[in-house]
């Protein structure tokens, strides 16, 4: 049976070559999910959107930005002085520097659903488990339940990736490599400013006592983004289950000192989306598409024009 798996993740490899993912494993019983459902109960969106910042600002935590995606959906997003400690504590801890709140028009009401902060502690590596930080959101927006996929144990997290060679944590896309800090900062703003790829900033943070700066950023169909880099379209094919996922956006860009990049698609969709299928409706497999359009869009935004493609199997070790 083994064998007989190993053969058809190979398979899969070669016949999706874009995304290549196998069935998720079984996981723990008991472990982390991605989400948290703070609440769902009938009422106003935008009024909902003003009581969440309110609350996190109440909890100590700085608002960087919101905005909506899409129609039915907003997102807020803060940070805060334990969360910037920690991410400045590892290489790659700025992507956990940011809390994410999702509120969304739901089937039975608006939903309030925010990045579950421990999962992500551990899916980006941290020193810390942020468990102040999970609790103070608890206390300030709610917590009803998590939810996202099977639950998985902090090793797990700290090693995932989908299947069958798909890009890990610390296997970015490399977008850009400058002279300076500054002058790969001034790219980036610049791309922002001309909204190159479809790209708009939602947020910019610097992460103290390192040269690193995070960007929130949202591709947005209506100012050029292609269609598989949408944050709609892609949104449009995974989001689909009752219990809303909004706050997987916005998608985020590090200038790393002179180098300027990001997580991968096929990591960072799949770590927060752990549950869907390779295949059938709904799957990876629509947006076979999207790593590379993500890809071409992000080195748009950074000034590069995107390289011709290579060879599908190069990246493979089959």
């Amino acid at each position: 049976m083994r064998e007989q798996t190993r053969i058809i993740g190979l398979l899969a490899a070669l016949l999706v070559i874009p995304w290549a993912w196998t069935a998720v494993p079984a996981r723990a019983a008991e472990g982390l999910q991605p989400y948290v459902l703070a609440q769902q109960a009938p009422g106003n969106p935008g009024e909902r959107v003003v009581e969440v910042s309110d609350a996190l600002a109440d909890a100590g935590f700085r608002l960087l930005g919101r905005y909506s995606p899409y129609a039915g959906a907003s997102v807020v997003v803060a940070t805060r002085d334990d969360l910037l400690r920690a991410a400045s504590a590892t290489e790659r801890g700025a992507y956990a520097a940011v809390v994410r709140v999702g509120v969304t028009q739901g089937p039975e009401g608006v939903q309030v659903t925010y990045v579950n902060p421990a999962y992500l502690a551990q899916a980006y590596r941290l020193e810390d488990d942020l468990s102040g930080v999970s609790r103070d959101l608890a206390e300030a927006l709610g917590q009803r339940e998590t939810f996202g996929g099977e639950p998985m144990t902090a090793e797990e997290l700290r090693g995932y990736h989908y299947g069958f060679g798909m890009e890990y944590f610390d296997d970015p896309y490399r977008l850009a490599d400058h002279g300076s800090h500054a002058e790969a900062l001034a790219a980036v703003e610049e791309g922002l400013e001309d909204s190159a790829g479809g790209a708009v900033e939602v947020y910019r943070l610097a992460i103290p006592g390192r040269e690193q700066v995070l960007f929130g950023v949202a591709f947005k169909a209506a100012r050029g983004a292609a269609e598989y880099a949408a944050e709609s379209t892609q949104m449009g094919v995974v989001d689909f289950r009752p219990l809303k996922r909004t706050a997987y956006l916005p998608y985020e860009l590090l200038v790393n000192g002179t180098e300027v990049e990001a997580l991968h698609m096929r990591f960072r969709m799949a770590v927060h989306f752990p549950d869907l299928n390779m295949m059938g409706d709904h799957s990876f497999m629509e947006l076979r598409e999207a790593p590379r359009a993500m890809e071409e869009a992000l080195l748009t935004l950074v000034g590069r024009p995107p390289a011709e493609e290579a060879d599908p199997l190069a990246d493979y070790d089959l």
